[in-house]
């Protein structure tokens, strides 16, 4: 009797060998015919897999991030399929799923054209409704370099050279299409019920500029029209919102060729922006117990060597420059040089913990195809911080890290979060007890604060534990943010100590604590978050005052006076222009009110207040205006 264990501890029990489906057909027929793949005992498995032998079952429907990711990944090959049937001469490399969707790379001598997309999709399409089934089969290697020497697929046989001989390889076809792969996919074609071929790009093999440009084809497929729709619909939105256009609507930042990709520069109303987010991000680090450090852009090669830059980071970093004879690096992190500032001097437990914060300026070697706007560039500023304490107080400085994390978040108008606390990998330094204290300390202060969080088991670095906090925006994406990250390897590289009450040393624990992230991305985040709308304490221009005629022109100006010696940032528009281009101008590039005065208003002593989005809030006095102005701020 073969007992079949569900995740609810229910159990299904069979007098022979039986297949995954087979199993969720006992359940509903509803559910076998949504799920994608399963899990037995830990491993993913194709939904014909043969279960002889007592088990737990877990299965995914596309509901799950697993089952996307294994149906995005059949709709890959089901793409790559639809390419090689429509340009035979084409080789293909790899198409993993991603977050929202696949990509495949092509070996094609001219780029894919909008035309060549259709043509592709319709062709996915028509072998969808044929529902080719998905074939598992397990090769040897030499069998695998003999199938795909017959077709001549270069790519694959690279990647064959690569694993290591006895090695089981297993491939995945649905009718004439045959690929490498360790699956497990869906049952067959029929499943993919909506595709869209969003764009094509370059890409180079293997993500070397030194190797050959390939062609990338994006994709996103769905069980039902209705999904893809939505999807549809999702990227509008989020084209909307994209930080690059608002960047340039706004006049915030530009990144140009002249200068070099991935460096930003920041235009004064995105300086503002970023001046105020700095400004609060000094306050709040001194008003908890920080102390603000600065540290050089560059360091001799002697201190990352110390800390395992150059043997491990190197590829990331920026050529040396020579200066009398020696080497120096620009700074990749921040971390050495705050770990020199505390080697400095002799510490006692008595002054512990030890809190520096620096808004510390980095260079790092990121490939031209990854450049992403704000999100990813060669030159950022991390929120960095590194608190240096004692093992008995890990508990309480991780929770006030979590709170201090979470209170500054909310503050720039972000409310919805996912809390993920990432354990141990296999490739780790430090001791089990060290890695056991630290993933404790993280969850116990999450549990402590009532905080949801899941585990993302394996997912930490190398060098400790740590815990995620990503935001959820208005239209459902999740983006990171601060990340609290135990390190058990520079203190041991860089011999830190500290005396303890016993007169001895003893070595510190470290946490690297970024609560922004970086200052870029989290400037893109808050603009995409908000749609460009930012509140009204980081808008750079507040409020706009627009006179009707010239002959108001003096009245604005008091008006400005009177709002600038209240602390608000304030523009007059005197431009001999009608007011309704004024107020169309000031919605364009979302100052958040707008103070239109003519004749009238300038007899009265008053002004009509707007409102972004919202519109007219009638006439009122100034003292009415700012009182409503403050209400609503605060709202």
């Amino acid at each position: 009797m073969i007992k079949i264990t569900l995740p609810d501890g229910s159990q299904r029990e069979y007098d022979q060998a039986v297949t995954v489906y087979q199993v969720a057909q006992d359940i509903s027929k509803r559910l076998a015919d949504a799920a994608i793949c399963a899990e037995v005992e830990g491993k993913l498995v194709d939904m014909d897999h043969v279960i002889d032998h007592d088990a737990a079952m877990m299965l995914h429907t596309f509901e799950s991030d697993i089952g996307k990711h294994v149906y995005w990944h059949s709709t890959a090959h089901l793409m790559a399929q639809a390419v090689k049937q429509l340009f035979p001469k084409v080789q293909v490399t790899i198409g993993p799923a991603i977050e929202q969707g696949f990509y495949y790379d092509f070996d094609k001598d001219t780029p894919f054209t909008e035309d060549d997309l259709m043509q592709i999709e319709e062709r996915m399409k028509e072998l969808s409704k044929a529902g080719l089934k998905y074939e598992r089969k397990e090769l040897s290697k030499d069998e695998a370099v003999q199938v795909f020497a017959d077709m001549k697929e270069d790519y694959k046989l690279e990647i064959l050279a690569e694993i290591p001989e006895g090695d089981t390889i297993s491939t995945y076809q649905q009718g004439d299409f045959i690929d490498l792969c360790r699956g497990p996919h869906i049952m067959d074609t029929s499943k993919i019920k909506a595709i869209k071929l969003l764009k094509t790009s370059g890409a180079y093999w293997r993500g070397d500029e030194k190797n050959k440009m390939l062609r990338r084809i994006y994709g996103i497929s769905f069980p039902s029209n209705k999904e893809l729709n939505q999807y549809m619909e999702f990227l509008k939105e989020a084209a909307l919102r994209d930080h690059r256009k608002l960047g340039k609507d706004l006049d915030l930042f530009s990144i140009n060729e002249e200068v070099g990709p991935g460096l930003v520069l920041w235009h004064p109303r995105g300086a503002m922006i970023r001046h105020l987010i700095e400004s609060y991000w000094k306050d709040e680090h001194l008003r908890r117990g920080y102390d603000l450090v600065y540290t050089p852009h560059l360091g001799r090669s002697t201190l990352w060597e110390t800390s395992g830059h150059l043997g491990h980071y190197k590829e990331n970093m920026y050529a040396a420059v020579e200066v009398e004879d020696q080497d120096y690096y620009i700074k990749p992190m921040n971390c050495p040089f705050h770990i020199s500032i505390y080697n400095s001097d002799l510490h006692s437990y008595r002054e512990l913990p030890i809190r520096m914060a620096e808004l510390g300026t980095v260079y790092r070697y990121e490939r031209s195809g990854v450049l992403h706007g704000l999100m990813r560039v060669r030159g950022f500023t991390q929120d960095d911080a590194h608190i240096i304490c004692m093992p008995e107080q890990l508990d309480e400085e991780v929770e006030k890290l979590i709170v201090f994390s979470l209170d500054m978040l909310k503050h720039f108008g972000f409310e919805d979060f996912l809390i993920y606390v990432s354990t141990k990998p296999q490739d780790s330094v430090g001791k089990n007890e060290d890695w056991e204290n630290a993933t404790q300390a993280l969850a116990k202060s999450l549990q402590k604060l009532g905080l949801q969080y899941e585990l993302d088991e394996g997912g930490g670095a190398f060098y400790g534990p740590k815990i995620d906090i990503k935001i959820k925006d208005a239209i459902g994406r999740a983006w990171q943010c601060t990340t609290i990250q135990f390190d058990f390897n520079l203190p041991e590289l860089f011999d830190m100590q500290y005396i303890g009450s016993d007169n001895t040393p003893h070595r510190p624990y470290m946490i690297h604590r970024a609560i922004l992230g970086s200052v870029e991305r989290f400037f893109a985040t808050l603009l995409e978050y908000h749609g460009g709308r930012l509140p009204l304490w980081l808008a750079p221009e507040q409020i706009r005052i627009l006179p009707i005629t010239d002959a108001q022109n003096d009245y604005a100006e008091q008006l400005k006076e009177k709002f600038t010696e209240l602390g608000y940032r304030v523009n007059v528009d005197s431009r001999n222009e009608k007011v309704g281009y004024k107020i169309r101008e000031a919605e364009l590039q979302k100052i958040p009110y707008m103070c239109v005065i003519g004749k009238k208003e300038e007899a009265d002593g008053t002004l009509t207040l707007r409102q972004h989005v919202k519109g007219d809030l009638g006439v009122m006095s100034f003292d009415e205006a700012m009182k409503l102005i403050k209400e609503q701020a605060q709202a």
